[in-house]
């Protein structure tokens, strides 16, 4: 296996929404997307203080892409207009389907806000083809103990979607996306295979990682040429949290705006006049 080899790194540009610590490596500067992966927040790490206001992201609508979130520590609320709705807590994922429009509602549970505490929560959003931008939305909740883990040599993966060392994550996804958590220790040396013409997300959460003698610290996503088969990275000395994935490019038009992402200007009018009507729905209780 010939290991492709890092092109750039980009920093994850600090973006706080009120008390919350985040970070924002894409878009970025000199990066605005990397089909099919559009957008990460890294929210905290950080500990609230009891009777904290908790987190500020109430009933918004979504359209066109999924947003998939993991939840590293703390615990987070889901409410949608699906009639969907969970806490999930530290080491699970939630994934959502917005295809042709949802809205939800990502908040902390009660006892959280009364107790406080750590939290970390990384959100990636992604793309949908044409073809499914307006297909059902769909909502899965996962609890740590809901995914599997595999472990080989000081590396653990918890897989989402896709496989690695022949264990597969739960969740199928409609566009054949992989992704996964990776955690090293010290040292660790991390190696999978990558379909030819993937885009790799590579997202360093925590910790240094080393590529072919080149170094990518915490808090930057790794871009990576397309001149190998595989990965293979090593962990440096306080070891690694990675977020990594692999996806088909579907090299098609992005046109975004807020909470939209659609193939054409009128697709987005049409999605913002659709929430205004009240199409999305509502999410109950909020």
């Amino acid at each position: 296996m010939r290991s492709r080899s890092l092109r750039r790194l980009h920093p994850a540009l600090r973006d706080d929404i009120g008390d919350l610590v985040t970070r924002r490596p894409l878009p970025g500067p000199r990066l605005p997307h990397l089909d099919p992966f559009l957008f990460l927040n890294h929210h905290g790490p950080q500990t609230y203080a009891p009777g904290n206001r908790g987190l500020p992201f109430g009933p918004h609508p979504h359209r066109g892409f999924e947003t998939v979130t993991f939840i590293l520590d703390g615990e987070l609320a889901h409410l949608d207009s699906g009639g969907h709705e969970s806490i999930i807590t530290a080491g699970g994922v939630q994934w959502m389907t917005a295809g042709r429009g949802l809205v939800h509602a990502e908040l902390s549970p009660a006892g959280f806000k009364r107790r406080g505490g750590p939290l970390e929560i990384l959100q990636l959003w992604v793309n949908l083809p044409a073809r499914l931008k307006l297909t059902e939305p769909r909502y899965v909740g996962l609890q740590a103990a809901d995914l599997p883990v595999a472990t080989a040599g000081g590396v653990r993966v918890v897989p989402v979607t896709g496989a690695w060392n022949g264990v597969a994550g739960p969740v199928r996804s409609l566009t054949g996306l992989t992704l996964m958590t990776v955690h090293l220790d010290p040292g660790a040396r991390f190696q999978a295979p990558l379909p030819p013409g993937h885009a790799v997300f590579l997202y360093t959460v925590r910790g240094g990682i080393d590529i072919g003698g080149q170094a990518a610290p915490a808090f930057h996503l790794v871009e990576l040429d397309g001149d190998g088969d595989g990965l293979d990275l090593t962990a440096g000395d306080d070891g690694a949290i990675l977020l990594f994935g692999h996806g088909e490019p579907f090299a098609e038009p992005i046109v975004a705006h807020g909470p939209f992402v659609m193939n054409t200007r009128d697709e987005i009018v049409q999605a913002v006049q659709d929430y205004q009507a009240g199409l999305f729905g509502t999410v109950p209780g909020l």
